[in-house]
């Protein structure tokens, strides 16, 4: 464990802040969530590709400390290759065991991860299903 003054970071906080993975945008993302906390400051967005209803890959930029770097990090680990209902089901909890546990006071950088991967997920099914209805549309003419 590192300690940082009354904070407590496991190894694994550490490795994903210090070397976080799929850092960047995708440029013609299926789906983008952005969500932030105007208590503390951290915005995360994250990127998806699907393909055939699954998280073919995904990429996050955060605003944020060392923890919301971290989770952004680990949730693009988490997801990867899940089906989409899967990526909805990953909890906020989840996040940060799966990164060894967070502090406490960082507990709500977890929250932004978990609660951004599913509003990309969310904006996803949206575009989908206004390309569907206007195809039907469409069709209908």
């Amino acid at each position: 464990m590192f300690k940082g003054g009354d904070r407590m970071y496991s190894e694994k906080v550490i490795d994903h802040f210090k070397n976080p993975r799929n850092v960047g945008e995708i440029e013609d993302a299926d789906g983008v969530g952005t969500v932030g906390n105007p208590v503390c400051g951290d915005l995360m967005t994250i990127y998806i590709k699907v393909k055939d209803d699954k998280i073919e890959d995904l990429k996050f930029k955060t605003f944020g400390c060392g923890a919301a770097i971290a989770t952004s990090s680990m949730i693009t680990e988490i997801a990867k290759g899940k089906t989409l209902d899967e990526g909805l089901e990953i909890t906020r909890s989840e996040v940060a065991s799966n990164l060894g546990g967070l502090p406490s006071i960082k507990m709500h950088c977890s929250n932004l991860a978990a609660d951004a991967l599913h509003a990309a997920i969310n904006d996803y099914r949206k575009k989908k299903d206004e390309k569907e209805a206007k195809k039907e549309e469409g069709d209908k003419k």
